[in-house]
């Protein structure tokens, strides 16, 4: 059962509380700090894949893992209908006291509602957990979609995590799709128990939307192997 130390750190910094950061790691990389500030950044702090999403989003917008509520808040100030689900109780917690209007605690595969743009940000591809389940996650939020919606999402192709400094490869033979990763989270001397993080390289997102009758188009390219793509019907 999830201790929610996500969703603890989140309060301790929105109350003041902040003396040390989240601790994360996966099966094929060492621990690294992730600042509980930079869970709380300001539009001007965010990867310029964030920035263009928010621009490209119009209408009624589904923000899928809100976490602090920072993309939420942004949108909300420029007039847009915004609902934050999370499935972090501390998470919607902490985006109801910084001013989010909507934040409702909830996976992604129980909302019903329909949506004009669909956001799924900071590798947004990690909550199909692995490959064998995007098709069903993908059939689902076309569902949420409205005529003429659309879905905003990034990610990484992390093969380059498995690189020689020779260029040859390391893989994993017994393993499967290589952007599936276990990945764990530590706060404060607590162990989060671990849970499957999907990171799909562009082509092999393509290929899952043509499947299930998405047209995928690449708005544009990070500074570090990342992405955003644009789903529609």
């Amino acid at each position: 059962m999830s201790k929610d130390l996500f969703g603890k750190a989140l309060l301790d910094y929105q109350s003041g509380n902040y003396s040390e950061d989240l601790i994360t790691s996966t099966n094929i990389s060492d621990d690294d700090e992730l600042p509980l500030p930079y869970l709380f950044r300001s539009y001007s702090s965010m990867p310029k894949l964030e920035q263009k999403a928010l621009q490209f989003a119009k209408g009624k917008v589904l923000d899928v893992g809100c976490g602090a509520g920072n993309h939420t808040l942004w949108l909300q100030d420029k007039g847009l209908k915004v609902k934050a689900i999370d499935s972090s109780k501390g998470a919607i917690e902490v985006s109801k006291k910084r001013g989010v209007l909507n934040a409702e605690l909830k996976p992604l595969l129980e909302e019903t509602s329909t949506f004009d743009t669909i956001l799924l940000l900071m590798n947004g591809t990690g909550i199909f957990q692995e490959l064998a389940q995007v098709s069903k996650y993908l059939k689902h939020i076309k569902s949420l979609l409205n005529p003429n919606g659309q879905i905003l999402i990034d990610s990484s192709d992390i093969s380059y995590m498995y690189q020689y400094e020779d260029g040859g490869m390391w893989i994993d033979v017994n393993s499967c799709y290589p952007g599936e990763l276990d990945y764990y989270i530590s706060y404060k001397g607590e162990q989060e128990a671990p849970m499957k993080w999907l990171y799909l390289d562009f082509d092999t997102l393509n290929t899952a939307c043509l499947t299930v009758g998405l047209n995928c188009k690449k708005v544009m390219d990070g500074e570090h192997f990342d992405y955003l793509a644009q789903l529609k019907l």
